[in-house]
């Protein structure tokens, strides 16, 4: 979609550096790293504790935005000989390699408990010694990781699952954009030529558990030497191969620890038949035939993102993916729920401990699972409080998220007040049906819409006027026009 560039001066009493300086004051966001953190991850990244097994023989490879530098994840895929299948080799950053227990640098990490991501800086989990260094898996660096194997059928069912900690060192380090152009055009080398068969293959096995992956159109900042904007951008078809390797990882691993009566779970419950029921609602208002005998996963993927009322309907599903949380258990207990309603299945997060605070518990509960060992005492000790921990990280960093795109939003049409502007109806409020959410195309701004008198029309095309854009409450809103 069309993009409009917002200039960004580097001076520090700029307007919209001052409101993402008070928004990281006004949620107490950790900037700077206290001295002995910092020289733990300097010693830790010089001397860290490496693995007896060395697997740098593998021609690794990640797949990141370009800009990343801080890689969780690296992968090598391949055909299994005589068997049909394929075999997945997927290596996590080791952050249990660098981090001593109850350490000045755990001890950081608990408080901050993930990577925030501002427009003008990242505020991350742990020192970018170790982030954006030691402990990311950079093309060319020999590094600890937790290498996992996965052996595949010829449908891309798991049958074997093995983990355990390696030396790994990746070749090379891909994008999205590239990898999609790769495979498009048949120049890609088998091992990403395979991240299509089997993310397919996996997606498949998606629609047969009931399982949803949602298709929409992100908003997101962009930063291009000094000058940002926002912008819609659609998953490329890569976006989804590559996170159903990562899918299948986080749900090898919680089968792994139900198995072993020790771990913890990313849990979604089943959505309330009131949730459903509202859905319904919507999806007539926007004319989307959705036959009572058709489930909701299938109504979703027939949807085309695309088309504006289509791409309404998706927005308002990602409310029955509300209510996600972590669920912890040891001693043989399984909890009642294991699931993960979107997943369709039982899952962990287990693939991105640099920016995650507990997927270094998940790698560590994994690899003693696997080896029929005992759960060491640091990893048992914590395991109640990191639902808490997460649930309260989690929602600072959406809270992070949504401010900055309303930061940024307020700061690009501050100088529009009063303008005319198209834009889709993309949500209504339940019982004020004159108040709701409206989409622009350009600007990429999603914001709030009142004022009027008539019903919003949900799911349609409608001209609207900017009645508020103040970069300092964040607040955009608009009226009918």
């Amino acid at each position: 979609m069309p993009r409009r560039h917002l200039h960004v001066t580097g001076a520090a009493e700029a307007p919209l550096r001052v409101a993402l300086r008070d928004l990281r004051t006004k949620l107490d966001v950790p900037e700077d790293f206290p001295a002995d953190v910092l020289a733990e991850a300097e010693r830790a990244a010089a001397d860290p504790r490496l693995p007896e097994h060395d697997a740098t023989d593998i021609p690794l490879f990640t797949i990141d935005p370009p800009t990343s530098v801080d890689l969780d994840q690296a992968m090598y895929l391949a055909r299994r000989e005589g068997s049909g299948g394929f075999r997945v080799r997927y290596a996590i950053a080791d952050v249990a390699a660098y981090v001593t227990p109850t350490g000045p640098l755990d001890a950081e990490a608990h408080r901050r408990v993930t990577t925030l991501y501002f427009p003008d800086e990242k505020i991350p989990l742990h020192p970018t010694a170790l982030s954006e260094g030691a402990a990311s898996l950079l093309p060319g660096q020999t590094c600890p990781a937790v290498l996992w194997t996965i052996d595949l059928d010829a449908d891309g069912r798991a049958e074997r699952t093995d983990v355990r900690r390696a030396l790994v060192r990746s070749r090379a380090k891909l994008d999205y954009d590239g990898v999609q152009r790769a495979i498009d055009d048949g120049t890609a080398e088998e091992p990403l030529a395979l991240l299509r068969d089997i993310g397919k293959l996996r997606e498949q096995l998606e629609v047969e558990r009931g399982g949803i992956s949602l298709n929409v159109p992100e908003q997101e900042i962009v930063e291009r030497a000094g000058r940002y904007e926002l912008a819609f951008r659609a998953p490329l078809p890569a976006d989804g191969w590559n996170a159903q390797i990562s899918l299948l990882t986080g749900m090898a691993a919680a089968e792994l620890m139900i198995g072993s009566g020790t771990g913890i779970l990313r849990t979604l419950p089943t959505a309330p038949d009131g949730a459903v029921g509202r859905l319904r609602r919507t999806a007539e208002a926007l004319r989307i035939d959705w036959p009572h005998h058709v489930p909701y996963a299938e109504l979703v993927r027939s949807l085309d993102p695309r088309t504006s009322h289509h791409a309404a309907f998706l927005q308002e599903c990602t409310t029955l993916l509300r209510g996600a949380g972590y669920t912890a258990f040891s001693g043989g207990a399984v909890p009642e729920l294991t699931t993960h309603a979107a997943v369709a299945g039982p899952y962990a997060h287990c693939t991105a401990p640099l920016r995650r605070l507990v997927d270094r518990y998940a790698s560590e509960l994994c690899v003693a699972a696997c080896a029929g060992a005992g759960v060491p005492q640091w990893v048992l000790g914590a395991l109640d409080a990191l639902p808490k921990e997460m649930a309260d990280g989690t929602r600072r960093g959406n809270t992070v998220e949504r401010a900055c795109v309303d930061i940024v939003e307020a700061a690009l049409l501050k100088e529009r007040v009063g303008e005319i502007f198209d834009a889709v109806v993309v949500d209504v409020k339940e019982g004020e049906p004159a108040v709701g959410t409206v989409q622009l195309t350009d600007p990429a701004v999603v914001a709030r819409i009142e004022g009027g008198t008539a019903k919003l029309p949900l799911g349609e095309r409608l001209r609207v006027r900017l009645t508020q854009a103040d970069p300092g409450t964040a607040k955009v809103q608009f009226a009918p026009a």
